[in-house]
């Protein structure tokens, strides 16, 4: 297992994140295309759609070519998804990391260094809502090289995520995907609770829902039971 160091983004880094980032995108694409055909609607379509076509038509050329253009679709609408999500973020938070993530007390941007590459990352961000009774920082773009896993990297960078609490965040929250299922179970492991579902806006494409996850940072959960317990 080669060391590895974490800390935080420099402006020589960017070409390293942007392209890890890209990269760890597009492992998700299989196992969303293999979601979108199993599900029921889409099943009834790739079955049932060429040979509608054929009974309307009488071409069996006709059928044959839908049999071949559902599929894709389908696998286009799965590629799709996540690279609206790339471009969105590319245009966004990480068009200027430095920006955007060191300009405030909390926000923080670190990545992972092993023998002069770039292996992993993730972002920190404040939640901004006025109306929000406890000070909320999101865990963002959590990315580790898919031959660095199992070294414990993305459960090191999430901890240091969670040391937020000495700047006077209360909570720590994240989404991820449905179908990420090592990233599930490592936020089970450390301590995250589920909240719920959060539905996009290709959700009903067939696209998988993201799932929402909390972790109350121990100072919070001291002062939660003292205002239960009507403090000392």
């Amino acid at each position: 297992m080669a060391p590895y160091q974490i800390q935080k983004y420099q402006e020589n880094y960017r070409k390293w994140v942007v392209g890890l980032f890209s990269k760890v995108m597009t492992e998700h694409l299989p196992i969303t295309f293999h979601h979108i055909l199993k599900l029921p609607r889409n099943l009834v379509l790739l079955l049932w759609g060429p040979l509608a076509l054929f009974l309307v038509s009488g071409s069996w050329v006709l059928a044959f070519m839908a049999s071949l253009a559902l599929p894709a679709a389908l696998r286009f609408l799965a590629k799709y998804h996540w690279i609206q999500f790339e471009v969105m973020s590319l245009h966004t938070d990480m068009s200027d990391i430095t920006k955007s993530y060191f300009s405030e007390s909390g926000s923080c941007f670190w990545v992972v260094e092993s023998e002069g590459q770039v292996v992993g990352m993730v972002g920190a961000l404040p939640v901004k809502k006025p109306t929000l009774w406890n000070e909320q920082l999101q865990l963002l773009h959590l990315r580790v090289a898919l031959e660095h896993r199992g070294q414990g990297i993305s459960k090191a960078l999430v901890r240091t995520v969670r040391v937020a609490w000495h700047q006077g965040y209360s909570e720590v929250v994240l989404s991820t995907s449905m179908l990420q299922y090592s990233a599930l179970a490592l936020y089970q492991r450390l301590g995250f609770w589920m909240m719920g579902f959060f539905f996009s806006t290709s959700y009903r494409l067939g696209v998988v829902p993201a799932i929402q996850f909390i972790y109350r940072l121990p100072f919070a959960q001291v002062s939660q039971a003292l205002e239960q317990g009507g403090g000392l």
